[in-house]
Formats: C-alpha cells, sequence, structure tokens
C-alpha cells in the first residue's frame, strides 16, 4: 500500500467519518500524519470508530469543538457536508485550508487519471469508461462517487494504471492541486440546489472538473448543452466536444452511426442501451477512450454488451408480457424525464420521494405516454396534483410492494412498469439503492 508523497500539511483534521473519512483519515496515519477525526453523530462504538481507536487515531463525537482546529494545518471534509457547517465556517475564518478527500490522489497516483461529472449520467458514463479501457487490455481503476473512495484505490495503483474517477460537485468543490488528464463534463440541470444554494454555484463547482489541466490533457465537453458547451473557451486542454447530431469533431451519431472525428466507430442499432441520454452517455465515453487511444473494436465490444448500471434505467425483467425497468437513482424531474422519453410503449409510473420544496410542473410535459401514475413519500400530493392535471389516473400509496402491486394490477401486455422516482430516496429509504431494491423484490414476489 502506498503512502502520501510530497503532502504539504504535517497535522490534519478529518471532518465526517463514513467511507471517504475513514479512509482519508487511514491514510493519513499510516503516512506519518498526525491527524483527529470529528464526527458530530458517528457511534463511537461503531466498527470504524473501534478501528481508529486501535491505530490511535483520536475521534472526537457528538460536538464540533473548535479547539480540534488550533493546531491543524488542512481541514479533510466529507463532500456531503456542506460549508455552512460550523466546523467549516470556523476553519475558513482562520485561513485552514479546506479539501476533500479526492484532493489526496494528487500525492498517491502518478498515472493517467479520468474525471467524469455531470447533474445525471456519471455512473453510467464511468463505468463505459471503465470497461471499455478494460476491453482495450489497459490497467485501469474506477472510483470516486461510483463506490469505490478514490485515495483507497489509488494506494493500489501503479503507474502503468489509469484511474477513471465518478466526480460529484461536493468532491469538486473541495479539490486544490488535483489534475485530470481528461476530464469529462455530461450535463448540467437544477440539482443538489439546497446544498450549492445557487445555480451559480453549482455550475461554478462543476467546472472545477477543468483546474489545474494542461494544453496536452483533454475536455470533453456535451456541445449540445448550452451551459457546458461555453466552457470550452475557458478550458485550456484540447477540446473535444460530443453530440447527438453530426459532427466532424470529437464523437457525434447519426441514424446508423456513432463517429469520432468522422470515423465510423460503430452501429447505433447494436448499442444495447436505450433512451437519447444513454446515447449521449455513450457518445461521451466514446470521445474520453478515443482521447485515450482506445480502439474502435474495444469500444464496440463494450457498446455492444453493456445493459446498463444497477438502478440506472436497469431492466429487471418481463412478467406476462409487462417490462419493469429500475430507474431508482433517477433522483431530479431531468433524470426521470430521461427514462420517460426512453420508451415508447405506454408506461405506468412510479415516482415520489424527499421533498426538496420544488415543483413537478416541469415533468408534466413527459407524462404523454404515462398512463397510469403511482405516487408515495413526501411528494405524492404534488404529483397528484400534475397527475389531475393531465387526467392522468393516479393512486398514491404507502410502500414500494403496494407500489409494485397496484402498478401492475393497471398494467396491460406490452406495458413498461418504471420506477423513475424523479426525488431523493431520503424520506423512506436510507439510499436510492435501497429503494431500487425494494422495487426489485417486489417485482420478484409479484
Amino acid at each position: 500500500m502506498k503512502h502520501l508523497k510530497g503532502f504539504p500539511y504535517k497535522k490534519a483534521l478529518v471532518v465526517g467519518l463514513a467511507k471517504s473519512g475513514f479512509a482519508a483519515a487511514d491514510l493519513l496515519h499510516t503516512s506519518g500524519i498526525d491527524v483527529k477525526v470529528n464526527d458530530l453523530n458517528a457511534d463511537s462504538t461503531g466498527e470504524q470508530a473501534v478501528k481508529l481507536a486501535d491505530a490511535g487515531i483520536p475521534l472526537i463525537t457528538g460536538s464540533h469543538p473548535f479547539e480540534l482546529l488550533e493546531d491543524r494545518e488542512v481541514v479533510i471534509k466529507n463532500p456531503g457536508i456542506p460549508y455552512e457547517n460550523e466546523m467549516i465556517m470556523e476553519a475558513s475564518r482562520r485561513n485552514i485550508p479546506v479539501i476533500t478527500e479526492v484532493e489526496l490522489v494528487t500525492y498517491l497516483h502518478d498515472g493517467p487519471i479520468i474525471g467524469i461529472t455531470g447533474s445525471n449520467g456519471k455512473t453510467t458514463t464511468t463505468t463505459l469508461v471503465h470497461r471499455m479501457l478494460e476491453e482495450d487490455g489497459k490497467n485501469v481503476q474506477v472510483a470516486g462517487n461510483i463506490g469505490d473512495v478514490a485515495c483507497e484505490v489509488a494506494r493500489k495503483t501503479g503507474a502503468e494504471d489509469t484511474m477513471v474517477i465518478e466526480l460529484s460537485s461536493f468532491q469538486l468543490l473541495g479539490i486544490d492541486k488535483l489534475r485530470l488528464h481528461t476530464a469529462v463534463w455530461l450535463n448540467i440541470f437544477d440539482s443538489h440546489l439546497d446544498y450549492h444554494k445557487t445555480r451559480e454555484n453549482y455550475i461554478e463547482a462543476k467546472s472545477r472538473i477543468m483546474k489545474n489541466q494542461l494544453e496536452e490533457d483533454s475536455f470533453v465537453f456535451n456541445n449540445d448543452d448550452g451551459v457546458v458547451s461555453t466552457f470550452r473557451e475557458k478550458s485550456v486542454a484540447a477540446a473535444v466536444p460530443f453530440t447527438v447530431e453530426e459532427n466532424d469533431r470529437g464523437a457525434s451519431a447519426d441514424g446508423n452511426h456513432v463517429y469520432f472525428d468522422g470515423e465510423i466507430v460503430a452501429e447505433r442499432k447494436k448499442i444495447v442501451l436505450v433512451g437519447e441520454h444513454n446515447l449521449q452517455n455513450c457518445l461521451a465515453a466514446v470521445a474520453a477512450c478515443k482521447s485515450a487511444g482506445v480502439t474502435n473494436e474495444a469500444i464496440q465490444a463494450v457498446l455492444y454488451s453493456f445493459q446498463g448500471v444497477e438502478h440506472r434505467l436497469q431492466y429487471v425483467e418481463e412478467k406476462k408480457e409487462r417490462y419493469f425497468y429500475n430507474d431508482s437513482k433517477a433522483t431530479n424531474i431531468r433524470a426521470t424525464s430521461y427514462a420517460l422519453e426512453a420508451f415508447e410503449n405506454p408506461v405506468i409510473l412510479l415516482a415520489g420521494g424527499l421533498d426538496r420544496g420544488n415543483s413537478f410542473d416541469g415533468l408534466a410535459p413527459y407524462l404523454n405516454n404515462v398512463k397510469h401514475l403511482v405516487v408515495f413519500g413526501e411528494t405524492s400530493a404534488k404529483l397528484e396534483e400534475v397527475a389531475g392535471e393531465l387526467n392522468i389516473p393516479c393512486t398514491p400509496v404507502d410502500s414500494m410492494e403496494e407500489a409494485v402491486v397496484m402498478a401492475y394490477r393497471n398494467s396491460k401486455e406490452k406495458d413498461v412498469i418504471l420506477l423513475s422516482p424523479a426525488c431523493a430516496s431520503w424520506d423512506q429509504y436510507r439510499t436510492f439503492e435501497e429503494r431500487g431494491n425494494k422495487f426489485v423484490e417486489a417485482v420478484n414476489n409479484l
């Protein structure tokens, strides 16, 4: 296991435990850095806490005592902790740098790094890029917001390895020196505004994907996104566009083929993933991988076989000619609109979840093909209101099991039964994965 090289701080405070905080604390400690951990709600008897204690790493829980900052030179913040947190604000007042765990990769990994961000499609695109590189015989490791802690993965990489990192806006806000040899920006939609406060702040956070790039690097961007495409002029790296329209530069498509710089890369009809949003994800992956020298054959092998990421427009099964899809990762209106656009057959939509204060008027134009709406969670009443305005039958339920049964009862042959909530899961479930698993379980129990 590698240790940090050239890390400029000798005393660190990790704020927020969870997976990334624990990984950062362990790395810092084994690299000879004096580290303490502070978490407001951590279980002091839990597995991670016990491991920290066994290693001699102090863990302070239950409060944020400012005296912890007195001799600290840097704070490593859990990405989900807002900058309005009292400990983070106090660190800033004391001019102590605040970074996120992914910044530590800078001091661990010597090989190429491909970073991928966007409001939607990050995990699918990250997985596509990972598989294409792997299919091409390259040594590749995947990490970040996709599930594996980046600094933990980077400890095991060699100089020949490529790291592919899915990056959230939360993580990007906390980078300083991290350089991405290929930066991929998929799209921008209103999301996480409860964290970022304004759309402008959110865009600024996403744009940090380009930070520290050099002229020999690549900036892969969505040429069909009016905001993202404006940043090509602000990047010093080589601009590599992708677009669902024909284009002689970058990755593009027509009705028959996918192209890169005008060369045919793959046949459209053989691509397994459905929906225009997934076509954009495929094109972004093609642009990133062609920039990294991946062969067309490797790209084709993945595009022609990859059926999707779990909980992201994932095909579950068919029951009596009803087709079930799990899109629990659709935690905003845009993601759900993408899913609805992917189907021509009538859809029974299962939606609802955490109420973040937004209306669902923006979903209305995409409900033309929805024959029945089954709603749950805090936003049930809001979704019922939209359904009533469009004269779409709507049934509120209390659980995922009820939702699946109700959807099945109201379905006919050839219907698509789609879980695509357009909301976060935290009102009823700990994660979107738990919500999706409950859906799959309920489908299996029909």
